[in-house]
């Protein structure tokens, strides 16, 4: 079957998603969530697929794809009105999506910031989450709780950086630079160590979003979450499956820091090495994980 395209009004923002049906009438939905600066297109390779033992969805959280790229608000920010790019707020969304419009038990898929992401979402809903998946999930080395790891000197100039990348002119002047093909490219040939399904299509579907009037703002309140959940500290007090899908060579997100969580948080069950590849496997060597993923749905069923 086709991919259907969707739309959907949350908290009067629009949320784009796409749904694959599956020719089996499973209990078990699985619900895909991308990364920073991806969309609900990132799993060009995986959807279709993993649409064999399961209905899945996938969807553009607010600020990227297709959804609603709302003003950006910081604590300090005069507008409240305005949205704040938060894990609580983006887990709320991915909540909620399932309550209304998935309407079943649901293992959720998170790649990066998507990872963590799917945690908060399971928390909100509970026992209607039968697992979640973690492919290369945001390790945050950068937050707030994570200084005591760092050099001191880091820890000094920190409030400065706070302040300045706080500064709209300053964010929208740096997502201008970035946001073309060119430093896409480089920027992927970091994340494709294999340069496998790095192409033309790849580069053009993340380009696409960033065109949009309001893309700016997403990057602007995502480069200021110094402070939002870890991780490792949200599964700690988990009870459901949690299962590792790793990129070997992931240059921002090591593998060395995740066969640590693997080691020391009980409901972590597998970890799942790909072998030379790096921060979106999943698009990256989508033979090597998608049947990683099929093999959960089934054990969940």
């Amino acid at each position: 079957m086709n991919t259907n395209s969707h739309k959907w009004e949350w908290e009067g923002y629009e949320v784009a998603w796409k749904k694959e049906e599956s020719e089996i009438n499973s209990p078990i939905a699985t619900v895909l969530i991308h990364g920073f600066g991806a969309c609900k297109e990132h799993w060009r390779h995986n959807q279709k697929v993993l649409s064999k033992f399961s209905t899945c969805y996938s969807i553009d959280l607010i600020g990227f794809g297709e959804s609603s790229q709302p003003k950006s608000r910081l604590d300090n920010d005069i507008d409240k009105d305005n949205f704040t790019y938060c894990f609580d707020n983006w887990g709320k969304q991915i909540s909620d999506f399932c309550k209304t419009i998935v309407n079943k038990q649901v293992i959720l898929v998170g790649n990066s910031i998507g990872g963590i992401i799917a945690l908060k979402a399971s928390e909100l809903l509970a026992s209607n989450c039968s697992g979640v998946i973690l492919i290369n999930c945001a390790q945050r080395r950068m937050d707030d709780k994570r200084l005591s790891e760092k050099v001191i000197l880091l820890n000094f100039t920190r409030p400065l950086l706070k302040k300045f990348v706080s500064q709209r002119w300053l964010s929208n002047l740096i997502f201008k630079t970035a946001a073309n093909p060119v430093f896409i490219e480089q920027i992927l040939k970091i994340a494709y160590p294999s340069k496998n399904n790095l192409n033309q299509s790849l580069i053009g579907l993340l380009y696409k979003a960033t065109q949009r009037k309001g893309a700016s703002e997403a990057f602007r309140g995502f480069i200021n979450l110094f402070n939002d959940y870890l991780a490792t500290d949200i599964m700690k007090n988990m009870n459901i499956p949690v299962d590792l899908i790793w990129g070997e060579i992931d240059p921002w997100e090591p593998l060395k820091e995740a066969k640590e969580w693997y080691s020391n948080i009980n409901c972590i069950r597998s970890l799942k090495v790909i072998e030379g590849s790096g921060h979106c496997p999943h698009d990256e060597k989508p033979d090597l994980v998608n049947p990683i993923i099929l093999d959960i749905i089934q054990q969940a069923i």
